[in-house]
């Protein structure tokens, strides 16, 4: 397993491995790894001959006053996982090595980043899509295998490729949870035993939702109801946004007979969370 610091040896491993006919799949991260990053990783092997990882917290991505500085990091441990994993190389960069002095090029999705997460972190999507339009130019990887838990982002780096035409697959695969429902992210780390309890409360207003509509119910609006009767039961979480939209436009729907992405993040304690589930038509 190679580590990869650089842009340039980046590209030129990963032309290397065209060249010799292996088709690229590639995981971005940034690193913390977990179980719902692994199963990015697995799906990666299974489709691709080589399997590249990238480890960078993006700064850009990032408000004023949110975690940063804190954001888990443990690279040793990281690499140890993913050389387990088979992976064929981890691309590694710094932050200058990603936003070099005097860059000031931005890839924005307008419109559809300023919803639902958008919404609540004002350029947040605008990081994200810059350096994941980055990173694929970098790496030119015919398939990018991306979480549903990230199911906004999921929406807006599809849209951002089909408005560029990157020449990548976009692979959506299925969140992964804890034994009792709670959706794996990097951020669990920072909840306290009494807020991992109190977590619990998004899994369960998704798994009311899931029911209420395998009942037959597809008013958008009965199903939002019977979602914030759930969360009012947690009044130590604070709700940041619960919705019930479009999941390619993002845009709230009426009806989900045709199928819904719900959607909720709150914050528990000082860390916020999200989830979501796919309603099926």
């Amino acid at each position: 397993m190679k580590i990869i610091p650089s842009a340039a040896e980046m590209t030129a491993f990963s032309k290397a491995e065209q060249r010799a006919g292996r088709r690229i799949g590639f995981v971005p991260t940034m690193g913390a790894l977990h179980e719902g990053h692994l199963s990015l990783v697995r799906a990666a092997r299974a489709q691709c001959d080589s399997v590249v990882v990238s480890i960078f917290v993006n700064p850009t991505q990032f408000g004023p006053n949110e975690d940063l500085e804190k954001y888990p990091r443990n690279f040793e441990q990281d690499k140890t996982i993913l050389q387990r994993e088979h992976v064929s190389a981890i691309f590694y960069p710094s932050v200058e090595e990603m936003y070099p002095a005097g860059a000031t090029t931005w890839v924005t999705v307008e419109d559809l980043s300023e919803r639902l997460d958008g919404r609540s972190r004002p350029g947040h999507f605008r990081g994200v899509t810059t350096v994941v339009s980055k990173l694929f130019n970098i790496m030119q990887p015919q398939f990018a295998f991306f979480g549903q838990k990230d199911a906004a982002q999921v929406a807006i780096i599809r849209k951002m490729v089909r408005d560029l035409n990157f020449d990548v697959q976009i692979v959506v695969c299925p969140i992964v949870r804890e034994g009792d429902g709670l959706a794996m992210s990097s951020r669990d780390a920072y909840l306290s035993t009494e807020e991992r309890k109190q977590a619990l409360v998004l899994s369960r207003l998704l798994e009311r939702v899931r029911r209420l509509h395998e009942q037959g119910e597809n008013s958008a609006e009965k199903l939002f109801a019977a979602g914030k009767q759930v969360i009012a039961e947690e009044t130590a979480v604070k709700l940041d946004y619960f919705e019930i939209v479009n999941p390619d436009t993002l845009e709230p729907v009426r009806d989900v007979a045709n199928g819904a992405l719900v959607a909720v993040a709150a914050y528990v304690g000082t860390t916020r969370l999200i989830d979501n589930f796919l309603l099926r038509s």
